[in-house]
């Protein structure tokens, strides 16, 4: 059973339904529209995956939605992605500094409360940090490459 379903099925009961499985459980919400009922993520309770980079490491912490991934992603020290990305985000400097190298040689340097937001397959980018940092990055059907 996915958060949709068990919500809707305690919803209907009329009874007090446990938020904790509720809110935190890691899988897909599986509905035909993109509708997400309203949940709180506490990111202390979702699991950890690494992801090597050329060097360094990231540390990924995923909430997958229908069309929608949010992701707490923490870079380690001396961090340089291993690949150049196509996909598009939204991406919250927490914390640290971190620069955003475009595939045309551009690089944009991020510090905390920095944003920056592209659409799939306009530019291809990489993230490279010296001394770590902690981001929140958006990604999701609303970012595809309009034809």
């Amino acid at each position: 059973m996915n958060n949709y379903e068990y919500y809707q099925k305690e919803k209907s009961n009329n009874s007090e339904y446990n938020h904790d499985l509720f809110r935190y459980t890691n899988k897909t919400v599986n509905m035909t529209n993109k509708n997400i009922p309203f949940q709180s993520i506490d990111w202390t309770k979702v699991q950890k995956t690494e992801h090597m980079g050329e060097t360094g490491i990231a540390y990924w912490q995923t909430t997958q939605f229908n069309g929608l991934r949010i992701r707490m992603v923490e870079y380690s020290k001396d961090y340089f992605a291993n690949h150049w990305c196509e996909k598009g985000h939204i991406v919250q400097c927490l914390e640290g500094t971190f620069v955003s190298e475009l595939k045309n040689g551009e690089k944009v340097t991020l510090t905390k409360g920095m944003t920056y937001v592209v659409s799939d397959e306009f530019s291809s980018h990489r993230s490279i940090t010296k001394d770590g940092v902690k981001l929140l990055i958006i990604d999701g059907d609303f970012l595809k490459k309009n034809e």
